[in-house]
């Protein structure tokens, strides 16, 4: 048989064009993928003495310090919501959007090994990393469930949930979103421009201080409030607190901005990592 009637199974050729993307060849590697989320929850904590409760002990720790500095000695307002639900609500929404942005920014350093030896789409990668963050915010969303119910049956003040509760599952893509697309992002342009994988850490700790996590939105100047709105986590952050403490600024049109941002976010880091991933192992 000539070469020309050769058939193969399976046939790796490069993309041609921006907008290339084998969705279904992604859903073909779904089992990849939970294998690298079983990794990535397994590989965390293995060989520590707590293990697991360590995803507890950090956000308490967190917490307890903001009490003590921005809280106590800050005297900064909570808005009316207990001191600990308050910093607690904050750092666990920021938590799984960080450890999405630094752990995909780190895509293709952290796996230039396994990609040059194996074939397999590279979306897998920081896909994975999604899904295993937000098994870990689960469980860091647990220890807020159970403050929060607490102070609830307490019947203390600034704990009221309403309605916008039912939106907990867009605020959770809103920020899974944002911290996938942002982080593709880095990871590919640190391909060729090594020095911003020193300015993430950085970045993001401005990041947050741009957010309001250790104080509410409302103590911020009418003056200076519009740039801290122009940030998309402000609003998802001030909506979560919304729906579980009826303190917080709610608002659909900061909503539908920050939806539109990660939307737009989302669809040019894809981009780009769909162009960075096909010549990035002659550039590493």
């Amino acid at each position: 048989m000539s070469n020309s009637e050769e058939k193969w199974d399976l046939e790796i050729i490069p993309y041609t064009g921006l907008f290339d993307i084998n969705w279904r060849e992604l859903w073909q590697y779904r089992d990849l993928i939970f294998l690298f989320v079983r990794r990535d929850v397994v590989a965390t904590y293995k060989q520590t003495i707590l293990g697991p409760l360590w995803f507890f002990i950090q956000p308490m720790l967190t917490t307890l310090m903001y009490v003590t500095i921005f809280g106590n000695m800050a005297k900064i307002s909570t808005g009316g919501s207990p001191k600990i639900l308050f910093y607690l609500g904050g750092i666990t929404v920021w938590n799984y959007f960080q450890e999405c942005l630094l752990k995909t920014s780190e895509t293709f350093i952290a796996n230039q090994n396994l990609f040059g030896k194996v074939y397999f789409p590279r979306m897998v990668t920081p896909i994975s990393i999604v899904i295993s963050s937000l098994l870990k915010f689960f469980i860091q969303f647990s220890l807020f469930l159970i403050t929060w119910l607490y102070f609830l049956f307490q019947k203390t003040p600034g704990t009221s949930p309403n309605i916008t509760i039912l939106l907990f599952p867009l605020y959770i893509i809103l920020m899974s979103g944002l911290g996938f697309s942002f982080g593709i992002l880095i990871s590919s342009l640190t391909t060729r421009y090594r020095d911003l994988r020193f300015l993430v850490q950085f970045g993001i700790q401005l990041l947050m201080y741009a957010t309001p996590i250790v104080y509410p939105l409302e103590i911020a100047s009418e003056k200076y409030r519009w740039l801290l709105l122009l940030n998309p986590i402000t609003s998802i952050v001030e909506a979560f607190r919304y729906a579980f403490t009826s303190n917080g600024n709610f608002s659909s049109y900061n909503l539908i901005y920050s939806t539109l941002f990660m939307t737009i976010s989302l669809f040019f880091s894809i981009i780009i990592f769909n162009r960075v991933e096909k010549t990035f192992m002659d550039k590493i």
